[in-house]
């Protein structure tokens, strides 16, 4: 298997993985992940892919992903290794497939404890339901209003830690849940300390972060790292629900080039530069990129910053070479932890217990899962999408248009969609017992899992502008900007050869071939979560006279059935609603 390089931080001498039983160093296997968002089978279209960059340059795309093919990748990679820790960073639930997501993601809790996982960082999805429906997933308990989901069986909750030491509840003034975790395995001692963005209001409903504050990343990390440190721990892992961009889609790109972090930007930049030396690697998340990087920490020391991508594609195993007599990991200005990423492939062999636990959640699901919505003509990319329009945020968006358009309905003009509702792509030939283009209730939940309400409202036509210029701007989007998708008769022209604001052509922005007007009143839908200025669109919440409509998930399954049928599918639409200068 290809490894992600660390020319400057690559272990010599001991060897990868030997265990040094009776000497002063024992290596510790850390085996780490990310962003699951309870896929517990194959993730569907491009979603589905790992990009690997071969020898002589070109990229191969390669299926991965799936709990099953997971559990016996870390099964495998654990063998001969005494000292083995699993570790996560964050969004382990939350936007999941209906397997998961239509339980409230008791499945995938199942699964990760299958999947022996030992701790993980909450990350921002893990609030998608409340801080009480998180304790509940922590600590177990049927469901407040639907009850136990299996007759006899109550829910037991997560058998790993989860981790929230910078999520501080407003009434008691502490955490919501631990903030560290200490991993012991005879003489050796590593604590981790988990953490989400700082930034989780911003992307996550008000209701699903109500009466939390969140800290800032690295003031959290040290405070715990000199905690750890006084209770005698001196290896610390900061599992972060934070990430950055690698110059590569590639998992395999070696993102160490000259300069510290050059081969990668992003928030987790700024972070790994400024966490204590104490800590001595950080697992990360929340950006579904592939990265292993190595970034020195302020006393000059290499460091490894890496992320597994998402979906159970990838997961790091990282060689953490423990001193038994400084009880710290040994790094230098040359020396940080190997580390190698490996891919989730599918032509190794099922795990067994996985299995059974996908057909028992599976058969509860069938009744409504099994259900066909609508049909389709070929694939449709949504999440597995690069471009900047995507071909089912447009549909969607249409969707949106056509059920809230009438004057009863809230009379909505045009309809906005937040890329980052759109979990799946909609695949012709997907998974299951139906016929190809066949689309059925569980494919379309898991296109849309949220069940977000939706609303029309009014905003003037400088705050729609404004709208489409902080999808480049900000301090969410600057760095990874969130494209809306648009309903058609929306048009305008993105120019990436600009910077920041000026990237939106304002004289292009028109509704219907005309010119939007600034002074101008005019009647959006969107969902719930971009009405409150989720994923930085402050401007969309300073709108006025809302109205709530139906579910989004019910809008796209209407949508589907009243304009497909076996004769007539439903086809991509035309990219051609946000022109876009290179």
């Amino acid at each position: 298997m290809l490894a992600a390089a660390l020319p400057a931080g690559a272990a010599s001498g001991d060897g990868y993985g030997r265990d040094h039983d009776r000497g002063r160093t024992v290596d510790v296997q850390m085996l780490s992940f990310n962003d699951l968002h309870g896929t517990l089978e194959p993730p569907q279209g491009s979603s589905g892919n790992v990009t690997e960059r071969q020898a002589d340059g070109t990229t191969k795309a390669i299926p991965a992903g799936g709990v099953e093919y997971l559990a016996t990748s870390l099964r495998e990679a654990r063998k001969g290794h005494r000292y083995s820790v699993t570790a996560a960073a964050g969004d382990m639930i939350g936007a999941s497939p209906m397997v998961s997501g239509l339980f409230h993601d008791e499945p995938a809790i199942e699964a990760l404890n299958d999947l022996d996982l030992d701790v993980s960082s909450v990350g921002n999805h893990e609030f998608d339901e409340g801080k009480t429906e998180l304790r509940r997933m922590q600590y177990g308990g049927c469901h407040p209003v639907e009850g136990c989901f299996e007759p006899g069986k109550e829910f037991g909750g997560a058998e790993f830690k989860y981790l929230a030491a910078n999520v501080v509840d407003d009434r008691t003034k502490r955490p919501m849940l631990n903030p560290t975790y200490i991993w012991k395995k005879g003489d050796v001692k590593i604590g981790f300390i988990g953490v989400t963005l700082e930034g989780t209001p911003d992307i996550v409903t008000a209701d699903g972060v109500k009466g939390l504050t969140f800290g800032d990343e690295v003031e959290t990390i040290n405070k715990y790292a000199d905690q750890l440190n006084r209770q005698g721990v001196k290896s610390i892992v900061a599992l972060i629900h934070e990430g950055g961009l690698p110059a590569s889609g590639a998992y395999n790109y070696d993102c160490n080039v000259p300069g510290a972090g050059a081969g990668i930007s992003g928030a987790i930049v700024d972070i790994a530069k400024n966490v204590s030396p104490k800590v001595d690697a950080l697992v990360t998340g929340h950006t579904h990129q592939a990265y292993a990087c190595n970034i020195p920490d302020p006393a000059g020391n290499s460091r490894t910053v890496t992320s597994a991508a998402s979906y159970g594609r990838l997961y790091t195993d990282t060689t953490l070479t423990y001193d038994r007599r400084t009880k710290d990991i040994v790094r230098t200005p040359v020396k940080a932890p190997l580390v190698v990423q490996k891919v989730v492939n599918r032509d190794q062999p099922k795990a067994p217990d996985l299995t059974e636990l996908i057909q028992r959640w599976n058969a509860l699901a069938a009744p409504i899962a099994n259900r066909p919505m609508g049909y389709i003509s070929a694939d449709i990319a949504g999440r597995g999408s690069t471009e900047y329009e995507k071909p089912l945020g447009s549909v969607i968006a249409d969707a949106q248009l056509e059920a809230l358009a009438p004057a009863d309905k809230g009379g909505a003009q045009l309809a906005l969609m937040n890329p980052g509702g759109i979990r799946s792509d909609l695949a012709y030939k997907a998974a299951g017992a139906e016929g190809d283009g066949v689309v059925t209730y569980g494919e379309s939940y898991t296109v849309q899992p949220f069940t977000n309400m939706m609303t029309v409202v009014d905003l003037t036509g400088a705050q729609l502008i404004t709208a489409l210029q902080q999808q480049v701007t900000g301090p969410v989007n600057g760095l990874s900007p969130k494209i809306l998708q648009v309903s058609k008769g929306f048009t305008y022209t993105l120019d990436t050869t600009k910077a920041g604001a000026d990237r939106i052509v304002v004289d292009s922005v028109k509704l219907n071939g005309e010119a939007i007007d600034p002074a101008r009143t005019y009647r959006v839908a969107m969902n719930e979560f971009l009405a409150g200025g989720g994923d930085g669109f402050g401007v969309l919440k300073e709108h006025k006279n809302k109205l709530v409509g139906a579910s989004d998930l019910d809008i796209f399954n209407a949508y589907l059935t009243g304009h497909s049928s076996p004769a007539a599918p439903l086809a991509p639409p035309a990219a051609d609603r946000i022109t876009v200068i290179k």
